[in-house]
């Protein structure tokens, strides 16, 4: 007990400590709350909607991906150390894995799990192109409102 210690004195006092700065900045915290501070922040852009109730479920299939990807790293890190006393069993148990987690990602790929933003319409390229538009009728010429017209040099 005695060599445990001093990780209990720091794990109480870590307590200690969080706590009671949580209790400090409750209560010598200023509480002026505002519209503008309880807005949701978007870089200074003011909202145009309200946002979302749910996230879509891609974000935290991402995140699931990633924390596999960490562990299937986990996992190889001991046999590139030492290959020689974990021997063919590791090696064996480690192409497994892979193999059951690259088979999962490609489902996952295959699914459309990762495409982002609205699916892309295709559209029929007749309908783009047509003889009545021209460059006068379709480009806008930003910024030239009420100036004068430019005169031929």
């Amino acid at each position: 007990m005695g060599q445990f210690l001093p990780v209990i004195v720091l794990l109480i006092v870590a307590t200690l400590f969080g706590a009671l700065s949580f209790g400090a900045s409750r209560l010598l915290a200023p509480r002026r709350p505002s519209a503008a501070k309880q807005a949701p922040y978007e870089c200074g852009i003011v909202p145009s909607r309200e946002p979302p109730e749910r996230f879509p479920v891609t974000f935290y299939v991402v995140a699931m991906l990633f924390i596999m990807f960490d562990i299937e790293l986990i996992f190889i890190y001991p046999f590139a150390v030492d290959r020689a006393f974990l021997g063919s069993y590791a090696f064996w148990e480690m192409i497994a894995f892979s193999v059951v987690f690259f088979a999962a990602f490609v489902y996952v790929v295959a699914r459309g799990a990762l495409e982002w933003g609205p699916a892309a319409k295709q559209r029929r390229l007749e309908s783009a192109v047509s003889a009545e538009r021209t460059t006068t009728s379709t480009i806008r010429r930003v910024g030239l409102e009420g100036r004068p017209e430019e005169s031929a040099a």
